[in-house]
């Protein structure tokens, strides 16, 4: 099964955090899986990082070395279809994180489930599994 890791979820599992639910884990693990991550998520962190919001237990660029070589996530491109559909999604009152909004319209648009604690994502129709 194909999986699109939020933000806090592809964090918390790099981290070992126990935030991150056994479900969530699980489905992360699982040999199954393709486990897809989005350049939102890890440019949010960027930010986060340079802002001091966020603080990494080792340097950005080792954290991003574990997720894409040590893990093997994969990275979903933020394609065209992406911001198209995004254009024309509708503002979920009380839910207007960019970040958030694109990688609902990437599982939409690649009709895959998202990994996420974020109640507000289940507004925009996503299948998200936590």
């Amino acid at each position: 099964m194909r999986l699109l890791l939020d933000t806090h979820a592809m964090y918390w599992y790099v981290d070992g955090s126990s935030q991150l639910s056994e479900t969530a884990r699980s489905l992360i693990q699982d040999l199954d899986s393709e486990v897809l991550i989005s350049p939102a998520s890890y440019w949010e962190i960027a930010i986060k990082v340079s802002i001091g919001k966020l603080t990494l237990n080792r340097p950005y660029e080792d954290f991003l070395g574990l997720v894409v070589n040590d893990y093997g996530f994969r990275i979903l491109p933020i394609e065209p279809a992406h911001t198209v559909f995004l254009s024309r999604m509708p503002f979920v009152p009380g839910h207007k994180d960019p970040f958030d909004r694109l990688l609902a319209a990437q599982a939409i648009v690649e009709q895959i489930p998202i990994v996420s604690v974020d109640l507000a994502l289940d507004a925009y129709g996503v299948t998200r599994f936590w």
